[in-house]
């Protein structure tokens, strides 16, 4: 089965927590701490596959899950990172946060992988805690959350040339004979139900060539089945044409021209800047010379050969041709030519909501990153979570919003009370 899209969540390891330990050594005040930090958890990462064309497993798995990092133990001892989970994606992946729609990764290269979730950070044991005014520390880190996102893997097919054209205009016939393909070839419409890639030999030259599903009228807006296929003519070098100039389906050859160019418009307007040329097919039968004649007349600008895909004729000038285009043509296959595009915008440490006249409620992934990681079952715990809170200027925010003392302030499951 061909799977081009499927929207998956992704969840990275979470490091594994910190240790409280202390030595146990004679003469030595309080053992002095020796608790390790935790191991960092699994990034997630998307790697490329050339044996792949599919993406069938993310329609069977929809939740992929990183390892928890080890935790941090006495004696000074770290935890082990946890391994990294290893997703096997085909050439032409594109992965996009539906948070925000920012594409994080477009894989295309073989063995190309780009980390689409990080583990997160072992947290600290009580012996990265030890200062001067405090030589024993019983404080110690839980781990970093693994990031967790929804995103939308989508495969657009790698090839530089695509051959569109309406449905039984002998596409799949025409790649059968100049490539190793093998689709499906029958008399009824829609006999290509998912994209077929062939290797095309020409002289000592050679292009892979995409046979895609026929199109229709109102493909772009979801007509027929060619609305999920149009993207995979986003990463060609060349379009050709395949256009049935017998006319036995009972359409007009130039209307079915026509009507394709504007699917491709309406799709992505730049799509009709690439090169293209025309396949005048089954030119075997009546009434074709008749039709070409009257095509050439309405159609100028654009090369046009003929050929008959079932006898295998004509095939010759129109490879050469295509091999020209494609040495002539500087358009990179690559849409996203870098395939990490991480934009820095300074994070909003929090946000405080006022629920009342005396209850505040502060939020933010920061916030909740430095709760996941604090042990508030000891003092120190909850000590240093409300330092780092001045730090970041919650007390300050607090003020400006209007807090006395007394006040309510909810963080979570917590409440605390306001001092200034």
């Amino acid at each position: 089965m061909f799977v081009d899209e499927a929207e998956i969540i992704i969840k990275a390891g979470d490091g594994g927590n910190g240790c409280s330990a202390f030595r146990r050594e004679k003469y030595v005040p309080m053992g002095g701490p020796s608790g390790g930090n935790g191991g960092r958890g699994s990034n997630i990462i998307f790697k490329v596959d050339t044996g792949l064309n599919t993406l069938l497993d993310f329609k069977i798995k929809r939740i992929i899950k990183g390892n928890k990092g080890k935790n941090g133990e006495g004696d000074n001892r770290y935890g082990r990172n946890a391994e990294d989970i290893i997703i096997k994606v085909p050439a032409g992946t594109i992965i996009t946060d539906l948070e925000n729609n920012n594409i994080i990764g477009d894989l295309t290269k073989p063995n190309q992988e780009v980390i689409i979730a990080k583990g997160g950070r072992g947290g600290r044991g009580n012996k990265s805690f030890a200062t001067h005014d405090n030589p024993a520390p019983k404080i110690a880190e839980k781990g970093e959350p693994g990031e967790e996102k929804r995103i939308k893997v989508e495969l657009k097919l790698l090839a530089d040339v695509g051959l569109v054209g309406m449905p039984s205009v002998g596409k799949s016939t025409i790649i059968s004979m100049i490539s190793s393909a093998k689709p499906k070839i029958a008399a009824y419409h829609f006999t290509t139900l998912t994209p077929n890639l062939g290797v095309v030999k020409v002289g000592d030259k050679g292009f892979v060539i995409a046979d895609l599903p026929g199109l229709i009228k109102g493909a772009s807006l979801g007509e027929g089945l060619g609305d999920q296929f149009l993207k995979h003519i986003e990463r060609t070098k060349v379009i050709v044409h395949v256009i049935d100039m017998s006319g036995i389906e009972g359409r007009n050859p130039y209307e079915d021209y026509i009507n394709i160019k504007n699917e491709l418009k309406e799709f992505n307007s730049k799509l009709l800047n690439k090169p293209q040329l025309i396949i005048a097919n089954k030119m075997d039968i009546d009434k074709s010379k008749d039709n070409l004649i009257e095509f050439k007349k309405k159609v100028k600008d654009i090369p046009i050969y003929e050929v008959s895909a079932v006898k295998n004729e004509g095939f010759t000038p129109v490879l050469y041709k295509i091999v020209e285009l494609l040495e002539n043509t500087k358009e990179e296959v690559v849409i996203n030519d870098n395939y990490i595009k991480y934009e820095y915008q300074p994070e909003e440490k929090f946000i405080i909501n006022k629920i009342n006249d005396n209850t505040f409620e502060i939020k933010g992934d920061y916030i909740t990153k430095l709760y996941k990681m604090t042990n508030f079952d000891i003092d120190e715990g909850r000590d240093y979570f409300l330092k780092k809170l001045r730090n970041i200027g919650v007390d300050e925010k607090l003020e400006k919003l209007g807090a006395k003392e007394g006040d309510t302030v909810k963080i979570f499951k917590y409440e605390f009370e306001y001092k200034r």
